[in-house]
């Protein structure tokens, strides 16, 4: 290898490490050969060690060894699988198939503090759902060995119950508050099992200074499967990744309009007040009267009127002069709702409403914000039945879904258009369903990434009966046939006045879907709707690594040494290969790829302007300096990457490393 040309590494990001360095540049005086000095460390932030031994803290068996499999860089990838995925090319939503813990890893570079929301909804830790087994030695060898076994169950006589689901636990949290934004919030569905050590879990991975609230989820049917009381409540734990820069939360109140609603997409849409203010102009609530009344509608220009007036009252009559005309404004019957200082306060601070001249009552800006919205309450009713309703007509058989309305809400209150939602336990994907219901409804662009161990379905179960293998194509028939569904409400409410057809008209509903002019509102929609997902599957890296493993079959040491010629294993395709380069150089990957070409050799190009542009095809000759040049000239990338032994010798690689460096471009090799 050519001198100063650096290789991409097969392994994921090293968090440790990163930790360390951050450190080493702030304290460099606390490391002493290379080794972190804790009690200096801690004399330098105010805290002196007193060896008092008998401090709060949370222990339990096994946490140490939690620290070390969170850190643990995989050398794992996850591999495109386009058959499986509906709008491979356009998409920005991913779905993957593989154990939580490594995906975490996986996405630590190309995702670190990119997510605004993780939901999930981990299992319960009842004695009978999954437990997930993690190996410290050889993880990508239990996960395939995962992948063949049916669900296993954490009884409570094992003696280890709470230890097991906390090892569990503790090194996915560590990872998902990695990729966090600093506004991030997470949100963690929990029952009575463990709620008591989930929250002692989240004071010590996010701090118990970032809680935000202990949510209570009560749906319309009770469990009856306990001796004393019937449970109908669940809890939902909210943490903040830094609760300062956490924004107010506000929801739509029950009771709003349609009007309401539809000012409420510009509100979650991501503008400035400024902008927002300029679509809606200036949005009032009641007249200015002495006593105030609900509004009953809103005319065009966003003004709320009020119902009646009555009598005057003597006491609240004076003169307002119109700031335009100089005159006294026109008064109501009942004179002014506010005194005459609150009322000079209120025209100072620009929150009264004048209009055109002094005929218009003049009346009290109140904003959407303020009026529409109502902050999130800590106790929430849901229909439980109605997402197992879902599944059911749909024939997925999942026995247990997330209630779609309630995650919607969730997303509603903390999301804005283009942000990105997290889900590492994904289950039948609800979480992406609600992700691309609440899109259509409100024109946000939010992405979301399923994250989904492929347990098998048990045979006497209703999924496997409907042909189901494990829980994976279950979620991925689930957002296939959500997303088909959405295009297809949307197109419809399009077309509506058009076809005239209603919801009590369901056989029009399917004349209209099925028609030229249905099918091709649906395109239309398709267009600006995303309701694809690409597919991804976590597997062993592409790039080739000796095989230490001890074995006396000659065969197999042959074929481990022949294979040492290659620097890619021959049973993957370019597109693996690509997407491993994406995720060990932290390109996120919803990126473009565009297939491109460099004399007679195949080459892909990242991004929209050729972010990393990566050359594997040997070509006839292999890649010589002069191709390398064309890349530079053609296409000004960043970064290029290719394959050391696709290079014609070692001068051409030699000459690519001098072209490259008077273009100012690093390559990267496999």
């Amino acid at each position: 290898m050519v001198e100063n040309i650096a290789s991409v590494s097969g392994q994921s990001m090293d968090i440790e490490g990163v930790n360390k360095e951050k450190l080493k540049r702030v304290f460099p005086e606390c490391f002493v050969e290379g080794k972190l000095d804790i009690d200096k460390l801690l004399n330098l932030c105010g805290e002196y060690i007193d060896n008092d031994f008998e401090k709060y803290k949370f222990e339990w068996k096994g946490k140490s060894e939690c620290y070390k499999i969170a850190g643990k860089r995989s050398t794992g990838t996850l591999r495109p699988c386009s058959e499986e995925s509906v709008n491979f090319d356009t998409t920005k939503n991913i779905y993957i198939e593989g154990d939580n813990l490594e995906v975490l890893k996986l996405l630590q570079t190309s995702y670190y503090r990119k997510v605004k929301m993780i939901y999930i909804d981990p299992p319960y830790n009842t004695g009978n759902d999954f437990v997930y087994e993690d190996d410290f030695k050889d993880p990508l060898a239990k996960y395939k060995e995962v992948t063949q076994q049916t669900t296993k169950s954490n009884p409570e006589t094992m003696g280890r119950f709470h230890t097991n689901w906390l090892n569990m636990m503790y090194p996915r949290l560590r990872l998902a508050s990695n990729l966090l934004r600093d506004d991030g919030v997470i949100f963690i569905s929990i029952d009575d099992n463990e709620v008591t050590n989930l929250r002692k879990l989240c004071d010590e991975v996010f701090g118990e200074e970032n809680f935000v609230a202990q949510m209570v989820k009560i749906g319309n049917s009770a469990k009856n499967n306990v001796k004393q009381m019937s449970i109908s409540h669940e809890y939902c734990i909210i943490y903040a990744k830094n609760l300062e820069l956490l924004n107010a939360w506000k929801i739509v109140r029950t009771n709003a309009n349609e009007y309401q609603k539809r000012a409420i997409t510009l509100l979650n849409s991501g503008l400035s007040n400024e902008e927002i203010q300029k679509e809606l102009r200036i949005l009032t609530k009641y007249p200015k009267f002495y006593e105030f009344d609900h509004y009953t509608y809103c005319d065009s220009n966003g003004v709320f009127r009020a119902n009646d007036l009555t009598a005057p009252n003597s006491k609240n009559y004076y003169d307002i002069l119109h700031p335009g005309t100089h005159k006294p404004c026109k008064t109501g019957t009942r004179g002014w709702a506010y005194s005459q200082d609150a009322m000079n306060k209120l025209i100072k601070k620009n929150l009264i409403y004048f209009g055109e001249d002094e005929n218009v009552i003049p009346q009290l800006k109140c904003y959407l914000d303020d009026t529409l919205l109502q902050s999130p309450r800590a106790v929430v009713f849901y229909d439980s039945q109605m997402d197992t309703k879902w599944i059911k007509a749909n024939k997925l058989g999942f026995e247990f879904s997330k209630p779609i309305e309630f995650i919607k809400k969730l997303i509603e209150m903390c999301t804005n258009c283009d942000d990105i939602i997290l889900d590492f336990f994904s289950g039948s994907a609800t979480t992406a369903h609600a992700v691309m219901q609440l899109n259509a409804e409100d024109g946000g662009n939010r992405q979301f990434i399923m994250v989904q161990l492929p347990e098998l379905c048990d045979e006497k179960s209703e999924a496997f009966k409907a042909g189901y293998k494990n829980i994976c194509e279950i979620g991925k028939e689930r957002i296939r046939r959500a997303g088909k569904k959405i295009l297809e409400e949307q197109a419809h409410l399009k077309g509506f006045a058009r076809i005239n057809a209603g919801k009590d008209k369901p056989e029009m509903f399917t004349l209209f879907t099925n028609s030229e002019e249905g099918k091709e509102l649906q395109n239309k929609v398709a267009q600006t709707l995303d309701v694809g997902f690409k597919v991804f599957k976590l597997d062993t890296s592409n790039l080739v690594k000796w095989d230490s493993t001890p074995t006396e079959n000659k065969d197999e040491i042959y074929q481990r040494m022949s294979l040492l010629k290659e620097t890619i294993k021959p049973e993957r395709n370019d597109l693996d290969v690509v997407y491993e380069v994406m995720l060990k150089l932290g390109i996120p990957l919803n990126y473009p790829i565009q297939k491109v070409s460099v004399n007679d050799k195949r080459a892909y190009s990242i991004g929209e302007d050729c972010l990393v542009l990566v050359c594997l095809d040997y070509g006839k000759d292999g890649i010589t300096a002069d191709d390398v040049k064309l890349m530079c000239e053609d296409y000004t990338p960043a970064k290029i990457v290719a394959s050391e032994q696709a290079f014609k010798d070692d001068v051409s690689l030699s000459n690519a490393h001098y072209i490259l460096k008077d273009h100012n471009i690093e390559m990267k090799l496999l």
